[in-house]
């Protein structure tokens, strides 16, 4: 058990949040050595508990912040009144108010007396959106109120991370050992025993509840969130491909679950019963015999003698190659057509030109190893308020234009030439990028559709299936699929549940086609200061299993190197397409609900029009009935897919585990990352249903529940006065705090809604870890780096210099650091940075010289070569481009710096040293609350039985 010390404020030489100039600055809780500091009296820690649970639990003494009174009080003596500075009672626990108009925290809501955070949001406070660089200096911020708790001594997301590290370094991990499974931000080799590596394959809790009571008891979901395309560690094993027979290995069900493709049944696999270690698991109560020729002796295990020939039996994934009777048409390679918005706009902005360079490259960079999959060809578009086919067709002079100025009867007017082999095309295809900007270069039409556009791309792909990449910069106002201007500068809840529900039904109808033709979209936006309606628009990438990216206020010099290496990425990773995924449980469980960007013709089967090694999905799972805690739950996803290169094959995933009916070994057992992941996509889901102020309330409500039952079924004895946090989930709170600040979630009414909806779509189908590092960003300090720091080390991980956690109290005004959450890369600079610093990094010796919208020069120096090299490995860990942001204290866009710095009081929430003693007291009133109607239902009983 550990107190919570009180600590009076240090001196140093430490930054304060933006605010006016101060001639004082405030202090980091951890002041460095020289720093003269009277240390305050630390009461000894009092006697050990009596025994508990065996799990690991985090016991913090909550009485020195005055959330519970322990002390008894004399009978008829009056409650002796006390304020409190920092609004909490030092009474027993309070009932929570009921929601007032104009009550902006939620969280302020749940917890009367808790002070409404104020500090304003970048748009609230005329900020420009993410990407417009600015000079103008932030308005001034409220200071952190100081708190008599020492964040220091809360839990830390840094600290859990790196003690995970230590625990696999230099390891590797086995899928099917008794020890815990890796947090998705842990470097290690999985070798494949038997159960699924976790990349593709994750569950909440380890020990599968055995009954729906004890999960309810819990308050804690069952659930599993897969990436079937995940990407390998460089050192790991690749997926095993076989062939797969006409007859299974075991016949119970049909060798394929039956999809419906034209007129045409196919059929997709499952192995029945699931194997793990080459030992049938209880996936299924009657098994039927194998086939003569896949008989095979066993060993005194139980073991088939042939197991580490077959890998079907012997690893937890495995690919299966689709016979050609079972084609319902033959694959093809993968079918790229690209649609580019011609008008005005687009030329103007300088997206024509980027893009016409960009796809140039990815196409004939000799000097790159990536290329497109073998086979693969693609297609040209353009469009205006008219629509242009292009006939590539090798051995022409130049590309064939061919103009449909129907755009209410659309037609493809070209038999052969649109789809060719890049590489036979290579001059025409060159030709014509390069030629195109000059083309429309005087285009004054403004206009661009895109319902007749999606039309006659589903007329040309709808046999070949493939990837539509649109790419388009202002609002289709013409034909079908007109939309209209809905943003509003100020809206209620109300009204922006309105603008998070789509405005016109045929995108909803043209993406269901597309998922049928096995086409997934992709859409790439570029309004100039304009509304795009992502809400409507952005359907066709969701229902396809595509991708929104999101260029506001496109400038060529700032987002042409994101647009290119986002680009390259989306086209060189690995890709599948015309896809059906389904789980399939062991008895007694069954899939519940499902979470990401998908269609869905029935209650089982997921119809993937495409699917990446960036998409992951989401599972609830219920029970049918009682599990045997004797036997394992095993799951199983089987994922029928074309790859890229032509291909259809069917990915097995398959994952064993044993059975609990003990809540503790539940909760020791538990992974907050995929419980966290599973919440947040619930909310974004549910976001055209309810206001992001009712969908914040839920989460601390989930939050508060699943904490009070591990109070009250583990850890029961303790002490009122304690927070007592379960080891698997003592980061929950902090990372339901972080959540309601994110920009999908977060209570501002000035984000702009293409902004909100954006990140909406994108954190939907994110991995496990990508969300993750969204929500709590990882910060390090520049400027004494060492020489080996972005180089690989003998386990072929990148060396990184220890993470800070994210707070501005933490940050120095002499030193530099680097915050990234996967989306940007912040530097931010203090204002009293060595000069030397600046000049071997910046070459200028004055923070006030520097320009921040030219980004990092390239100097020859130690220092510059070291950042740079640092950035770079930092950037390799990610998918998708982060643009460098500089950040010079107390200037430019140090607001959207700040706002990232979850643990402090932003984003109109709480902080989290705040955010814990409010749930902490919710916790209280929520097992107080449950006494009370305890015994009101015993006195009912007996007042009616006698």
């Amino acid at each position: 058990m550990q107190h919570y010390p009180v600590r009076p404020p240090p001196q140093g030489q430490y930054a304060r949040p933006p605010t006016t100039p101060p001639t004082q600055f405030h202090s980091q809780a951890r002041p460095p050595p020289s720093s003269n500091m009277i240390r305050p009296h630390r009461p000894p820690p009092p006697p050990p508990p009596p025994p508990q649970s065996p799990d690991n639990v985090l016991q913090h003494q909550m009485e020195n912040m005055s959330l519970h009174s322990n002390s008894p009080r004399p009978r008829g003596a009056r409650a002796k009144r006390v304020f409190h500075p920092d609004g909490l009672s030092s009474g027993g626990p309070v009932r929570p108010t009921v929601a007032r108009p104009g009550m902006v925290s939620p969280i302020a809501q749940g917890f009367p007396n808790v002070p409404r955070p104020d500090m304003k949001s970048a748009q609230t406070m005329g900020y420009p959106s993410p990407g417009a660089p600015t000079t103008r200096p932030p308005e001034p911020l409220p200071s952190q109120p100081k708190s008599r708790i020492d964040p220091n001594q809360i839990p830390s997301p840094v600290q859990v991370q790196e003690q995970d590290q230590q625990l696999f370094e230099g390891k590797e991990y086995g899928t099917c050992s008794k020890t815990s499974i890796p947090l998705s931000s842990t470097h290690v080799r999985v070798v494949d025993q038997g159960n699924c590596n976790p990349r593709f394959m994750r569950v909440n809790t380890t020990q599968m509840p055995a009954s729906e009571s004890l999960l309810e008891q819990s308050h804690l979901p069952m659930a599993l969130v897969v990436q079937p395309l995940a990407k390998l560690r460089h050192d790991e094993e690749p997926i095993p491909v076989v062939e797969m027979q006409k007859e299974g290995p075991m016949e119970e069900e049909s060798l394929f679950v039956t999809f419906v493709a034209s007129i045409v049944m196919v059929y997709f696999m499952f192995l029945c019963p699931i194997i793990v270690n080459g030992i049938p698991t209880n996936s299924c109560k009657n098994l039927k015999s194998v086939p003569d020729e896949y008989f095979c002796n066993l060993d005194m295990s139980g073991r088939r003698t042939d197991y580490e020939y077959r890998p079907e039996l012997r690893d937890g994934i495995v690919e299966y190659i689709v016979p050609e009777d079972y084609w319902a048409k033959p694959p093809q390679p993968l079918h790229y057509l690209f649609a580019i918005d011609v008008s005005w706009n687009s030329s103007q902005s300088g997206m024509l030109t980027t893009f016409c360079k960009t796809l140039n490259d990815i196409l004939y960079d000799e000097t790159s190893p990536d290329r497109l999959p073998k086979g693969a060809k693609i297609g040209i578009m353009t469009f205006d308020s008219t629509i242009h086919f292009y006939n590539l067709k090798a051995g022409l002079e130049q590309a064939q234009l061919m103009v449909v100025p129907d755009i209410e009867d659309v037609f493809v007017p070209l038999n052969e030439g649109l789809f060719v082999h890049p590489e036979e095309s290579r001059e025409v295809i060159t030709d014509l990028l390069s030629n195109l900007p000059a083309f429309y270069a005087e285009n004054r039409n403004s206009v661009a559709v895109l319902g007749p556009l999606v039309n006659s791309a589903h007329s040309s792909m709808k046999e070949c299936g493939g990837k539509l990449i649109v790419l388009q910069s202002v609002l289709p106002t013409k034909g079908a699929g007109t939309l209209r201007v809905r943003e509003q500068s100020k809206r209620t809840n109300e009204e922006e549940k309105t603008l998070l529900t789509p405005q016109d039904s045929n995108y909803q109808k043209w993406g269901n086609e597309l998922v049928e033709a096995g086409v997934s979209v992709d859409l790439w936006l570029f309004p100039l200061q304009a509304h795009m309606d992502i809400t409507t628009m952005g359907l066709l990438a969701t229902l396809t299993g595509g991708d929104v990216h999101y260029f506001p206020n496109f400038n060529h010099n700032r987002d042409g190197a994101k647009l290119a290496f986002d680009m390259r990425h989306s086209l060189m990773r690995e890709t599948g397409y015309n896809g059906v995924l389904r789980i399939r449980c062991s008895n007694g469980l069954t899939v519940h609900d499902q979470f990401g960007n998908f269609t869905m013709k029935n209650t089982t089967d997921i119809e993937l029009a495409g699917i990446d090694e960036d998409k992951s999905i989401a599972f609830v799972i219920k029970h049918d009935e009682k599990l045997d805690t004797k036997l394992e739950a095993s799951f199983q996803c089987a994922m029928l897919y074309t790859t890229a290169s032509g291909e259809r094959r069917v990915r097995v995933i398959n994952l064993s585990l044993p059975v609990t009916d003990n809540i503790a070994n539940l909760f020791r057992n538990a992974h907050m990352d995929v419980t966290i992941s599973l919440f947040m996509r619930q909310a974004v889901s549910l976001a055209g249903t309810k206001s992001t102020q009712q969908l914040r309330d839920e989460l601390t409500v989930k939050c508060v529940k699943i904490l009070a039952a591990y109070r009250k079924h583990c850890a029961y004895s303790s002490s009122p006065g304690q927070l007592i946090l379960p080891d698997s989930f003592k980061l929950f709170p902090l990372y339901t705090v972080t959540m309601l600040k994110s920009l999908p979630l977060r209570s501002s009414s000035n984000l702009d809604i293409d902004t909100r909806v954006y990140n909406m779509r994108y954190t939907k189908s994110l991995g496990i870890l990508e969300q993750m590092t969204l929500l709590y960003p990882r910060m390090f300090p520049l400027c004494h780096l060492e020489a080996d720091i972005g180089e690989l080390d003998e386990t072929g991980s990148i060396k990184l210099p220890p993470a800070m956690r994210v707070s501005y109290e933490r940050l120095r005004r002499d030193e530099a650091y680097l915050l990234e959450n996967g989306q940007y890369l912040y530097i931010w600079l203090g204002r009293d940075l060595p000069p030397h610093y600046l000049q071997a990094v910046f070459g200028v010796g004055d923070p006030q010289h520097i320009d921040p919208r030219q980004g990092l020069p390239h100097i020859d120096s130690t220092e510059s070569i070291q950042l740079r090299k640092f950035l770079g490995a930092i950037q390799g860990q990610r998918a998708w481009y982060m643009p460098i942001r500089i950040v010079r204290q107390q200037l430019d866009m140090e607001l959207d710096f700040a706002n990232l710095l979850v643990e402090d009081k932003n984003n109109e929430q709480m902080s989290y040293v705040d955010y814990l003693c409010a749930v902490h007291r919710q916790i209280q009133t929520e097992i107080t609350q449950e006494k009370q109607d305890n015994v009101m239902a015993s006195a009912s009983y007996w007042t009616q039985r006698y």
